[in-house]
C-alpha cells in the first residue's frame, strides 16, 4: 500500500462529507497528493543521509591512518550525496494549488508521484555502494557513479515537471 492510498483511506467522515461538494474531491485529491509526494521525499533523503556516517567514519579513519590520497573521493562522494540530498528534500511538490492560475491534471500528478516512487531504487542502490564502501579508489569511485545516476534520474524529474511550470 502507497503513502497516497493509506491517506486517501484515512479520511475522516467530515473529508468524505466535504468531498461531496462539486470541485472540492480534486482540490482534496491534490492535497492528498502533495502530502504523500512530501512525506515519499522526505523518506528517500533520510535514507540517503544513512550513507553520510559510513563516509564520515571512513574520512575518520583515513585521516588517522594516513590514507589522505583517497580523501578527495571521500569528499566528492559527500558532496554529491548531499547535492542529491537536497535535490530530493527541496524538490518542486509537482503541481499547483487551489488558487493558482496554473492547473496540473491528474494524469501529470500521478506521473510525479509514480516517479518519486521509482526513486527509492536508485536510493537504494547508494545505501548498498555507500555501506559497503570500502576504503579503497575503485569501491569511492563505483559509489561517486551511483550517486551521479540517482543525480541524473532526479534531472529526470524536474524536465517531467518542466512541462507544467508557466
Amino acid at each position: 500500500m502507497t503513502i497516497l492510498d493509506k491517506a486517501r483511506g484515512d479520511q475522516n467522515q467530515l473529508e468524505r462529507l466535504a468531498n461531496s461538494i462539486p470541485g472540492f474531491k480534486g482540490y482534496r485529491e491534490r492535497e492528498l497528493r502533495r502530502d504523500a509526494d512530501r512525506l515519499e521525499r522526505e523518506h528517500l533523503a533520510s535514507r540517503l543521509e544513512e550513507c553520510k556516517k559510513p563516509l564520515n567514519e571512513l574520512a575518520t579513519g583515513l585521516t588517522r591512518s594516513g590514507g589522505l590520497e583517497l580523501m578527495n573521493d571521500v569528499e566528492t562522494a559527500r558532496k554529491r550525496l548531499d547535492k542529491a540530498i537536497a535535490r530530493i528534500r527541496y524538490a518542486d511538490r509537482g503541481y499547483a494549488g487551489f488558487f493558482d492560475v496554473v492547473k496540473v491534471d491528474e494524469a501529470m500528478l500521478a506521473r510525479v508521484y509514480e516517479f518519486d516512487l521509482s526513486l527509492l531504487g536508485g536510493v537504494e542502490g547508494v545505501r548498498a555502494s555507500a555501506l559497503a564502501a570500502e576504503p579503497t579508489a575503485a569501491a569511492l569511485k563505483e559509489l561517486i557513479g551511483t550517486i551521479d545516476t540517482l543525480d541524473g534520474r532526479l534531472a529526470e524529474r524536474e524536465e517531467i515537471l518542466g512541462g507544467i511550470r508557466p
